[in-house]
Protein backbone atom coordinates (compact mmCIF):
# COMPACT_ATOMS: atom_id res chain seq x y z
CA UNK A 1 0.00 0.00 0.00
CA UNK A 2 1.70 3.32 -0.96
CA UNK A 3 1.34 6.07 1.50
CA UNK A 4 0.75 8.40 -1.05
CA UNK A 5 -1.86 7.24 -2.79
CA UNK A 6 -5.90 8.03 -1.17
CA UNK A 7 -7.48 5.68 0.64
CA UNK A 8 -10.28 3.20 -1.34
CA UNK A 9 -12.19 0.57 -0.08
CA UNK A 10 -10.12 -1.89 -3.05
CA UNK A 11 -6.60 -0.78 -1.48
CA UNK A 12 -8.06 -1.91 1.98
CA UNK A 13 -9.11 -5.02 0.72
CA UNK A 14 -5.52 -5.22 -0.82
CA UNK A 15 -4.18 -4.44 2.63
CA UNK A 16 -6.41 -6.90 4.31
CA UNK A 17 -4.96 -9.81 2.14
CA UNK A 18 -1.60 -8.69 2.71
CA UNK A 19 -2.21 -9.11 6.23
CA UNK A 20 -3.81 -12.63 5.89
CA UNK A 21 -1.01 -13.76 3.49
CA UNK A 22 1.46 -12.81 5.99
CA UNK A 23 -0.83 -14.27 8.89
CA UNK A 24 -0.88 -11.22 10.66
CA UNK A 25 -3.51 -10.86 14.01
CA UNK A 26 -5.77 -7.84 12.70
CA UNK A 27 -9.50 -6.41 13.70
CA UNK A 28 -11.74 -4.04 11.53
CA UNK A 29 -13.92 -1.70 13.73
CA UNK A 30 -15.35 1.82 12.97
CA UNK A 31 -14.18 4.93 15.45
CA UNK A 32 -14.99 8.17 14.43
CA UNK A 33 -15.72 8.59 10.71
CA UNK A 34 -13.29 6.34 9.95
CA UNK A 35 -12.39 2.17 9.74
CA UNK A 36 -9.91 1.48 11.99
CA UNK A 37 -7.85 -1.47 11.29
CA UNK A 38 -5.96 -2.98 14.72
CA UNK A 39 -3.02 -5.14 13.87
CA UNK A 40 -1.29 -6.98 16.48
CA UNK A 41 2.40 -7.75 15.98
CA UNK A 42 5.20 -9.13 18.41
CA UNK A 43 6.76 -5.75 19.04
CA UNK A 44 3.26 -4.03 19.44
CA UNK A 45 0.49 -2.55 18.27
CA UNK A 46 -0.86 -0.81 14.97
CA UNK A 47 -3.98 1.54 14.76
CA UNK A 48 -4.37 2.26 11.29
CA UNK A 49 -7.86 4.64 10.27
CA UNK A 50 -8.72 4.92 6.82
CA UNK A 51 -11.20 7.99 5.95
CA UNK A 52 -13.71 8.61 3.66
CA UNK A 53 -11.73 11.46 2.22
CA UNK A 54 -8.79 9.66 1.41
CA UNK A 55 -6.40 9.83 4.00
CA UNK A 56 -4.77 7.24 6.18
CA UNK A 57 -3.58 7.91 9.31
CA UNK A 58 -1.54 5.31 11.45
CA UNK A 59 -0.30 5.08 14.91
CA UNK A 60 2.43 2.21 16.55
CA UNK A 61 2.22 1.12 20.19
CA UNK A 62 5.62 -0.22 20.82
CA UNK A 63 6.37 -2.97 23.93
CA UNK A 64 9.21 -2.49 25.64
CA UNK A 65 9.16 -6.09 26.12
CA UNK A 66 8.59 -6.42 29.78
CA UNK A 67 6.36 -8.87 30.77
CA UNK A 68 4.32 -8.54 34.18
CA UNK A 69 2.38 -10.66 36.40
CA UNK A 70 -1.48 -10.73 37.30
CA UNK A 71 0.09 -7.70 39.83
CA UNK A 72 0.42 -5.25 36.79
CA UNK A 73 -3.72 -5.35 36.34
CA UNK A 74 -4.14 -3.31 39.27
CA UNK A 75 -1.23 -0.94 38.56
CA UNK A 76 -3.21 -0.19 35.47
CA UNK A 77 -6.44 0.56 37.09
CA UNK A 78 -4.86 2.75 39.38
CA UNK A 79 -2.95 4.88 36.73
CA UNK A 80 -5.60 4.97 34.04
CA UNK A 81 -9.54 4.93 35.82
CA UNK A 82 -11.39 8.24 35.65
Amino acid sequence: MNADSPFTIQRLLDFLERLERARIWHRLDHIRDAILLEVSVPSGKWEIEFFADGHVEVERFRSDGQIGGGEMLESLFRKFRD
